[in-house]
């Protein structure tokens, strides 16, 4: 699911002044001039980051400012991807648009509006990102648009403390995580785990991250892009194997929804409620992506404190394991900067958005990680960021981007997503895995 949605639900924390104002032209501000001095020329970027981290990056783009000249202000939108495609097909398209889903990316480029990236920004991704990165933000053989920030998916959200009170450690394989959690329920006689599939109409999402998980684990890397260009279909049987294995801990009734009721209790829990059950104790397990250690300074321990994320503090989190120990396969998302622009300055600012100068400034300011290999992860704002980040960076681990967002829209944000919502409802498998596949036919 797109970062954008998630932002919206997860932190409202502040709007930024410009927010209201609407998304500004390619002919106003810098884009009008096709080269010679830039110094004086402002660059409009818009995106669906809104609220404090919309701020935030704003701030990153300081010594940028100072150096160049440039001025670079971003708008968040709330409705960024409901509308950014007909503000450009009107003419009103920004400098520069920060893209959540590279399925959007598509419809923008379609457009005919976005321009081609230019050799340095290529040469950038090249050489700090990698081949898989460069490829959603390309068409066929043409780069368009370089990745900016980026999250890890899989992770399972649990308390440090609880562990070793109950003398139970981090499972290392899929197997040890269903030990763990018959261990953690004999231990306690009530439900380890806790989910939230509520999210307006984008409800399902979480989900889906479950299922895209195990079909990357149980069945690697090939079989996982062959399901994403559909030559793999839902109904087939390794498809259904990655339903059966969540649904192991999902549709048991012995292990969700601690803190929230019974199995259908996950469609009605918000998807960013379990942080609170993480943190005071009533919930042992949740499976969340990285973003989630923002909510946790939103909710209190048992104790009335805001909880520590760490590996010896109140809360921390595990990467879902594999089949087989030390394999290392994640799920992750990030946006994608594509320009409308081909001027001198806006060149300028999608140059160094690919650049760990870029990526450093908006690291160290908290609260994300960047992909980015030459930036520093000493720099992110929690050791579970930094962890997060090198995981990300570390060659051999094996990264595919959220299947949902590479899908077509019919199926990866309608049909998978009310699937997993009539799953939980009690929907048979079979059932919910034709349904899912007729989304194509949309």
């Amino acid at each position: 699911m797109s970062m954008s949605i998630k932002r919206s639900v997860l932190a409202p924390l502040a709007i930024v002044g410009a927010a209201g104002l609407v998304l500004t032209g390619c002919a106003e501000g810098g884009s009008g001039d096709t080269g010679g001095d830039v110094k004086g020329q402002t660059v409009h970027i818009s995106g669906g980051i809104t609220g404090s981290e919309a701020d935030l990056l704003n701030q990153s783009f300081d010594q940028f400012t100072k150096d160049t000249g440039i001025k670079v202000e971003y708008t968040g939108d709330k409705s960024f991807e409901g509308n950014i495609v007909t503000k450009v097909k009107g003419g009103s398209a920004p400098d520069i648009a920060i893209v959540p889903q590279p399925g959007l990316l598509k419809s923008l480029i379609d457009t005919g509006e976005v321009k081609k990236a230019d050799d340095t920004v290529s040469a950038n991704v090249d050489k700090y990102w990698g081949a898989d990165w460069k490829k959603y933000g390309s068409e066929g053989d043409t780069f368009y648009a370089a990745p900016m920030l980026a999250n890890v998916k899989g992770y399972v959200w649990y308390s440090p403390a609880q562990f070793k009170e109950w003398g139970v450690e981090v499972p290392k394989t899929w197997d040890d995580l269903i030990t763990l959690t018959k261990t953690i329920q004999s231990k306690t006689g009530t439900a380890p785990w806790c989910a939230g599939f509520a999210s307006g109409d984008a409800s399902g999402w979480p989900g889906t991250d479950w299922i895209e998980d195990l079909v990357l684990r149980q069945s690697g890397p090939d079989v996982y892009d062959q399901w994403v260009d559909g030559s793999v279909k839902f109904t087939d049987p390794q498809i259904k194997q990655a339903f059966d294995a969540v649904g192991t801990i999902l549709l048991d009734k012995n292990y969700v929804n601690a803190g929230f009721g019974d199995v259908k209790s996950i469609n009605s829990t918000a998807f960013a409620d379990v942080a609170a059950k993480v943190a005071d104790g009533t919930c042992a397990l949740t499976h969340q992506a990285s973003f989630l250690s923002s909510n946790f300074l939103d909710v209190k321990t048992k104790d009335g404190k805001t909880p520590t994320v760490a590996a010896d503090g109140d809360v921390y989190a595990f990467v879902l394991p594999g089949l087989q120990e030390g394999a290392t396969a994640v799920e992750g998302g990030g946006e994608f900067v594509a320009a409308f622009s081909d001027s001198a300055a806006v060149k300028k600012v999608q140059e160094f958005m690919t650049t760990p100068d870029f990526a450093n400034a908006r690291v160290k300011l908290g609260g994300v990680i960047s992909a980015n290999k030459g930036a520093d992860p000493t720099l992110a704002s929690s050791e579970f960021l930094t962890d997060a980040m090198k995981l990300l960076q570390d060659p051999n681990t094996v990264m595919r981007f959220d299947a949902s967002d590479l899908m077509p829209a019919t199926v990866g944000s309608g049909s998978f997503w009310k699937g997993m919502v009539s799953w939980v409802d009690g929907m048979p498998t079979d059932q919910v895995l034709s349904a899912i596949q007729a989304g194509y036919e949309n």
